[in-house]
């Protein structure tokens, strides 16, 4: 059993729309990404000069034209949590971190954000990219609650347009920066708690997504598409059979707005069922659908019962069912 306490996010101030996109003339519009992919609005760190100057040809100098660092993000976000979660930063004993792209391979970017934070207790990774938050989740479930601190923080640092070549209108269109943050416990009752989860990988597809060291996120699209939604159909239809609950609110991982309206269609979730935020911020990896647990937080009243379900690179993807115990 797994309580969440309070939840966080961040955005960048810099936006990429359509016309943004349109202007860096690399074949595409706003029809075009509205067609495919449903988002209308980006987030970036990154400078809206140096993207239209460089178009990011070389993503070494991309931390440079950042407005922000990940530690930076994920201190915010993780501020807005622990407050959210009503908890001071001396309470928290455990800081775990993890995404599609560490600005730091070394150290642990979670320590680099617990210091931001000034928070000084043990730091590590555990990623699967973008199902870190849904991983994350799994792992401390799994383990002996008397054996991890009382109240966890769980970052999730996803400045990823550092890793876009804004050549390539497939991927330029897709990804927009986004920081989650959440506190979380096994030992202190909240009133939403974890009460189903699974994570399951296939390694054989380890190729499908990758960032590859100081270079570009790539994708096999459509394999990915189809599998995103594949295994997001199947998760959403065993947790509904598992409590024999119709009527599950749902919050899947935010790839893009027209692969979450197929999942929809086909497991018949309504519209005021499902939360999302990809048509506004794009998708923000392993922020993605905490951040849309985040802005939502306060619409779950006792009783709700939540699916939600992301997929990452690895290829790995988890679930989860949150229910509400009480009211905000």
């Amino acid at each position: 059993m797994l309580y969440i306490h309070g939840l966080g996010h961040f955005h960048p101030d810099n936006v990429i729309d359509n016309t943004f996109l349109e202007e860096l003339d690399i074949g595409t519009s706003n029809e075009w990404i509205m067609e495919r992919v449903g988002i209308r609005v980006r987030r970036t760190v990154l400078s809206l000069d140096y993207i239209k100057e460089t178009q990011n040809r070389d993503p070494r100098a991309a931390s440079e034209a950042s407005d922000y660092s990940n530690a930076i993000t994920g201190k915010l976000a993780g501020e807005m949590a622990l407050k959210n979660a009503g908890l001071e930063k001396k309470q928290i004993g455990l800081v775990i971190a993890g995404g599609c792209s560490p600005e730091t391979l070394t150290p642990a970017e979670a320590c680099t954000i617990a210091a931001e934070l000034g928070i000084e207790a043990n730091a590590f990774d555990l990623n699967s990219a973008c199902s870190s938050f849904g991983s994350q989740i799994h792992f401390l479930s799994m383990m002996n609650p008397e054996a991890i601190p009382e109240f966890i923080l769980l970052i999730s640092p996803e400045n990823n347009t550092r890793s876009i070549d804004y050549t390539d209108r497939n991927s330029a269109v897709l990804w927009g920066d986004g920081t989650s943050a959440a506190v979380v416990s096994s030992r202190v009752p909240a009133r939403a708690q974890v009460n189903f989860h699974s994570m399951t990988s296939s390694p054989k597809g380890w190729d499908k997504v990758t960032i590859r060291r100081m270079s570009y996120f790539k994708q096999d699209g459509a394999t990915v598409q189809t599998f995103a939604i594949k295994r997001t159909v199947k998760c959403y239809r065993e947790i509904a059979e598992m409590y024999r609950e119709a009527r599950l609110h749902f919050i899947g991982h935010q790839a893009n707005l027209r692969m979450l309206e197929s999942v929809c269609n086909r497991c018949e979730i309504s519209q005021d069922k499902h939360f999302f935020n990809v048509d506004e911020f794009g998708n923000t990896g392993a922020a993605g659908a905490p951040i849309v647990l985040s802005q939502n937080w306060h619409k779950f009243k006792e009783g709700d019962r939540l699916a939600l379900i992301v997929v990452g690179a690895g290829l790995t993807w988890a679930s989860m069912m949150i229910e509400f115990l009480s009211d905000a």
